[in-house]
């Protein structure tokens, strides 16, 4: 095999192309049709938008030490290099191991939303028959190249936002039945009403969920023009956009509701969540017309379609890295002339045809159970990569040079502890997330969980630790992976 064969091709990203991959990873409209909704019915209410700016504040002080540490490190396998620099090269290989279970595991979700939104919405077809012609449009496109994803994501992008903030827009000149309430929606008091076993944790998780992909900046810095600066860049305007067009638009939802009605309302318009973008649709219909949630109805399924080919290119770069590094078997660290980790997709690819065919099987419905269940696999899993880097980026600046105080100490150790605050509310309400309670009537018990529910919240814990024992035992790792971490 060629080094030609097992290197990404350089140079085809700037910093606007990597922005549009990774908030188009974010699914904006989706996290607004999908998340938002569920999080002010079953988290704080009206404070659910407060909670997305809470949050965006913490991964905005996570990026203080990442993006300082990416003029360390550039390689496709992003969050385990960095882990790897400073914990050590196994841990590094399980962190990789637990953020392919995040990756492949929201590529789920989305399957799952997108198959069964365009059931709803044409009346024709099962959710997992969409699915599959989705997975086969997904497949196609990530085998070409990162070029044509960056220009698909690019345009669905910007009409996904603008119709998001057309919407938001008209509902703040309005003012709504009671005014905007910012108290309601911004106090601290508010967000974390409830406290750990009440409502502020099932926010807080749904919140940090809808910002997964963020870190998808530096997964993509072997391909960037200019990564020392490209990756900073990015993901500060990546987490800003997301944490402003996520509070804009959530607290524009509270405004036109009304902050006292506002979950009452959302019940009404979204058939008690079996539609949560009925919500949204509802909006904006009525503040600015009927043509509005026709035209977001079909952006939705845009906009799903883009986080399943980020969400593709992603996991299929972490087996690119993990093939080419030896861990994994060597054919997957191969490229194809268009430059694209050809086996990394074929394998993702897989992974997601057998589990949406095991569903269909099972009976099981693409937004009831595939869709919650994986997503909330996905949160769990990738906070935990987070607060293994932001340890990490501790431990390497406290033997090397190239961060201040500021930078490789006291932002990471903060972002650390407000992770693992999340991490811990999301794992203890995961039966609400993913209704995996023993019993309907236990699912407001913290920690109650089904065999099946403990099994998916461990999941990304567990592959960790295969992870960690794979690369103990494993003979095979060669230098592209001592160089990927320790160089």
């Amino acid at each position: 095999m060629s080094e030609k064969d097992t290197q990404l091709k350089k140079g085809r990203l700037g910093v606007l192309g990597i922005v549009f991959f990774v908030v188009a990873a974010s699914a904006p409209l989706v996290g607004m049709t999908g998340a938002v909704p569920v999080a002010i019915v079953a988290g704080n209410g009206a404070a659910a938008s407060g909670t997305y700016v809470a949050v965006g504040l913490i991964l905005l002080l996570f990026s203080v030490g990442y993006t300082r540490m990416s003029s360390q490190v550039t390689n496709a396998g992003a969050f385990f290099a960095y882990v790897g620099k400073g914990l050590g090269k196994h841990m590094g290989v399980a962190s990789a191991f637990a953020s392919l279970v995040g990756y492949i595991t929201i590529q789920l979700a989305i399957y799952g939303f997108f198959g069964g939104l365009l059931a709803l919405q044409t009346g024709m077809l099962t959710w997992w028959a969409w699915a599959i012609i989705g997975w086969l449009v997904v497949t196609g496109l990530s085998l070409l190249s990162v070029d044509v994803g960056a220009k698909v994501l690019g345009t669905l992008m910007v009409l996904e936002l603008l119709s998001l903030v057309i919407m938001a827009v008209a509902i703040l000149i309005n003012g709504g039945p009671e005014g905007m309430n910012f108290e309601a929606a911004f106090s601290p008091a508010n967000i974390f009403a409830g406290g750990f076993e009440g409502g502020a944790g099932i926010a807080i998780a749904f919140a940090f969920a809808s910002f997964i992909g963020f870190e998808a900046t530096a997964i993509y810095g072997e391909e960037s023009k200019d990564p020392k600066r490209a990756v900073p860049r990015a993901t500060y305007w990546a987490i800003g956009i997301i944490t402003a067009l996520f509070g804009l638009v959530s607290f524009a939802m509270v405004t036109g509701f009304g902050a006292s009605k506002v979950i009452d309302q959302v019940l009404a318009t979204s058939d008690g969540l079996a539609n949560p973008a009925g919500a949204v649709f509802a909006l904006a219909g009525q503040y600015v017309g009927p043509w509005l949630p026709e035209v977001m109805s079909w952006l939705v399924v845009s906009s799903l379609f883009a986080g399943l080919l980020a969400f593709q290119n992603a996991a299929s770069r972490y087996f690119f890295a993990l093939g080419r590094g030896g861990v994994l078997p060597k054919s997957l660290g191969k490229t194809n002339p268009a430059g694209a980790p050809q086996n990394g997709v074929i394998v993702t690819s897989a992974i997601a045809l057998v589990v949406i065919a095991g569903f269909a099987v099972a009976g099981l419905d693409g937004i009831g159970n595939l869709f919650f269940w994986m997503s909330a696999v996905t949160a769990v899993a990738i906070i935990f990569v987070e607060i293994l880097v932001s340890i990490a980026i501790v431990a390497h600046f406290s033997k090397n040079k190239g961060a201040n105080v500021w930078q490789g100490t006291i932002a990471p150790i903060v972002a650390a502890i407000g992770l693992a605050l999340g991490e811990y509310l999301l794992m203890s309400r995961f039966n609400l997330l993913g209704s995996l309670a023993p019993t309907p009537e236990r699912a407001g018990n913290a920690w109650d969980l089904s065999p099946l529910g403990w099994f998916l919240v461990l999941s990304p814990f567990i592959a960790a630790v295969i992870g960690y024992i794979v690369s103990t035992m494993n003979k095979h790792e060669n230098s592209d992976l001592v160089n990927d971490i320790l160089s």
